[in-house]
């Protein structure tokens, strides 16, 4: 092992690849919460696969052909983590957060009660909670250290950490990804509201997407039938955690509280159900 994430354990296979195992592991607020959510782990690599697949003429990716089997020896261990692992490309994480917002929700909500704006990004007057944006915005995060929380920075400040061409492609691959999702994702009763990628290198300096993609994990997917503007819709992904942590006296540091055993099984429910709606024929 080489890295161990807020949910993925990272080790190192060999010079060229790595061996990440997406766990059941729940984070919320950037804390990892005591209780796993049952199937979470083979649920995102599920759907990161589907994703990766419907954007692969867009950009690269990190997935290989190699199978846990051909790199792990014990077969007790490839039979447990068999639909959890993937043997990816050892690659060059950027160091940012590409941040896709196409809805007013969540931080982007809070910024703009207090500035008007999200990440310096002027919004019109008077938009509502939720409320559809009149473009989709590219608002990055700065990765932060374990433990800390990530940073909102500007675009400006993208360019000077990775230069102005590498920040123009990430922040226009973004987009069409996220845009190219929302769109697919319409027709299955689903909205996604936000979502957040992240890129890395190989040694010839040509942009992979990497980590998860387009999971309840890393977006806010909320159902058609029940979105309305002005309220924080119901959703299949962990924001139903957040929304009961919420009410919580917390301060949101570790550790985290316990969760409800039917608060587990319902978040299970969530993430199966995003799982179906998307990948459906």
């Amino acid at each position: 092992m080489i890295a161990r994430g807020k949910v993925r354990d990272i080790y190192s296979v060999d010079d060229d690849h790595l061996l990440i195992v997406t766990s059941d592991r729940l984070s919320a607020y950037d804390v990892v919460l005591p209780d796993p959510i049952p199937g979470k782990g083979e649920v995102l690599t599920k759907i990161s696969l589907f994703w990766f697949d419907l954007m692969a003429d867009i950009i690269d990716n990190q997935l290989t052909e190699l199978r846990i089997e051909d790199v792990v020896d014990d077969a007790d261990i490839c039979d447990a983590l068999r639909d959890q692992a993937l043997v990816v490309k050892r690659l060059r994480p950027l160091p940012i957060e590409a941040v896709v917002r196409g809805y007013l929700i969540g931080s982007g909500w809070r910024d703009y009660l207090d500035t008007g704006q999200i990440c310096g990004i002027a919004l019109p007057a008077e938009m509502q909670q939720a409320e559809k944006l009149p473009t989709t915005l590219f608002t990055p995060a700065s990765k932060a250290e374990s433990g800390d929380h990530d940073e909102n920075i500007s675009f400006e400040q993208v360019i000077e950490l990775i230069g102005d061409e590498l920040a123009t492609r990430v922040r226009d691959v973004s987009i069409q990804i996220y845009e190219r999702a929302a769109a697919f994702a319409l027709k299955r009763g689903i909205i996604i509201a936000d979502t957040k990628f992240e890129f890395g290198l190989d040694d010839d300096g040509r942009l992979h997407i990497i980590d998860e993609v387009l999971t309840p994990d890393s977006s806010r997917f909320w159902p058609i039938d029940k979105y309305e503007i002005g309220t924080s819709p119901p959703s299949f992904d962990k924001q139903f955690v957040r929304d009961y942590l919420d009410t919580l006296d917390w301060d949101k540091t570790a550790p985290g509280p316990k969760l409800p055993p039917e608060l587990l099984e319902q978040t299970a429910t969530k993430y199966r159900e995003a799982l179906t709606r998307m990948t459906a024929d």
